[in-house]
This record gives structure tokens, sequence and C-alpha cells, in this order.
């Protein structure tokens, strides 16, 4: 039987660290994990997603995931606040 996978983030990253995104209505980020606390919700998406883009997952009910390696995590948030 052929594997008709389509999500390749999930096996991308061993050691991962799910970051939770919840959005509202109007598409704005109103909660995300992992957040340094000198960035709003939104501005830790919008740099996730400029930087780590490809490990981003849609899921229902305006909530998506970004996938990342779990010892990436900490030095990213150090960049997020610096830029």
């Amino acid at each position: 039987m052929a594997d008709h996978r389509t999500d390749t983030v999930t096996d991308a990253v061993p050691h991962a660290t799910l970051v939770h995104v919840r959005f509202a209505p109007d598409g704005s980020v109103t909660e995300i994990s992992e957040r340094p606390a000198a960035l709003s919700p939104q501005g830790w998406f919008d740099w996730l997603s400029l930087h780590a883009g490809d490990t981003y997952r849609a899921l229902a009910g305006g909530r998506g995931v970004f996938r990342l390696d779990a010892d990436k995590v900490p030095a990213m948030r150090e960049e997020a606040i610096e830029t």
C-alpha cells in the first residue's frame, strides 16, 4: 500500500518543541507559546513565520503549530528580541 502522507514537517524534527498558535476570527494572533516577554503574540508569530515558516502547520479551529528543533528555541527567542 502506498504512503500518501503529505505532512513531512512531523518527521523533520525528531526532538521538537511545538509552538502553539491561536488566532482571532480576524486572523490576528491572540496566543502563542514560547513567546519572549518582549514581543507581542503577533510579533512572535511574524518573526517565526519569516525565520521558520516551513515548520508551520495550520490546524482547524483557528489554531496552528510551528514544529521547531528544541535545542534551537532559546537562541531563536534571543534573536527575535534583538531584531
